[in-house]
């Protein structure tokens, strides 16, 4: 509505032959925003970003380490299918290499057992460690976090299969 009345005088202004601007015309000091108030919205828009900025960065931290779990648990199942068909887990000098090139010896492989047929690295773009035996069972697979040194909490704590 505001649109067509402002069509109208500007219009009539045009059809008297005089000449329009901001002071003259009060139908277009009403049109845009001034400065003042564009600075407000930026402030407003600052605050709510700094708000829910900290937030989202915490979402994405534990994301990371839902990845490097989820990674951790496909990796162990390719060691599970290895050990089906072979009749053991990849040694610790094989690594999880194992899961994705045959071995020297190891008849029966028929691999790859993974589904992208490459190993993953963890979500901080380290490779995962295996050992075999392990000291929480059979065999270990585990990151070690965002800060690649053993121990840790939250995103530099170590996942694995324990």
């Amino acid at each position: 509505m505001k649109r067509a009345t402002h069509k109208v005088i500007v219009n009539r202004i045009h059809a008297k032959g005089k000449s329009m601007n901001r002071k003259s015309c009060p139908a277009l000091r009403e049109t845009g925003f001034t400065l003042i108030e564009l600075l407000v919205v930026l402030v407003i828009l600052g605050l709510l970003a700094g708000i829910s900025g900290p937030q989202v960065l915490k979402y994405l931290k534990k994301a990371k380490t839902d990845t490097a779990r989820l990674q951790v648990e496909e990796l162990s199942g390719g060691v599970d299918l290895f050990n089906l068909e072979i009749g053991r887990n990849p040694s610790t000098e094989e690594g999880l290499l194992a899961l994705v090139q045959e071995p020297d010896g190891a008849s029966g492989w028929n691999g790859p057992y993974l589904k992208k047929k490459v190993l993953p690295k963890d979500p901080w773009g380290n490779q995962y460690q295996y050992q075999s035996p392990g000291k929480e069972g059979d065999y270990d697979i585990y990151s070690l976090g965002a800060d690649n040194v053993q121990g840790g909490d939250h995103e530099n704590q170590d996942v694995g299969n324990w």
